[in-house]
């Protein structure tokens, strides 16, 4: 079965406020096996114009994925989030060739 993926790009516009999402998304993450393959650190945009950070996080399904994502506990972490940067984020299924 295919895993599923978050690819996030994000703006952090609140570097202490962006400091409480990180700890409070933690909760949701553990709870449905989240996996961190890309946070931050150093990039390049080669082409098109991308948010300055990165995120990628494997789930084992593309079911688990969304249901991290609508659960109660990213709920509250999404709030967070929000008021520290400005995000794209895509929830898609892995290939499985």
């Amino acid at each position: 079965m295919p895993k599923g993926y978050w690819i996030a790009h994000v703006t952090v516009t609140n570097p202490e406020r962006y400091k409480d999402y990180v700890a409070a998304n933690g909760v949701a993450f553990r709870k449905y096996g989240g996996r961190f393959l890309v946070r931050g650190g150093p990039s390049e945009t080669v082409k098109g114009n991308l948010k300055a950070r990165h995120v990628v996080i494997e789930f084992d399904s593309l079911a688990t994925a969304k249901a991290c994502h609508e659960s109660p506990e990213y709920a509250a972490a999404a709030k967070i989030r929000d008021e520290a940067g400005d995000v794209d984020l895509v929830i898609v299924e892995g290939y499985d060739g």
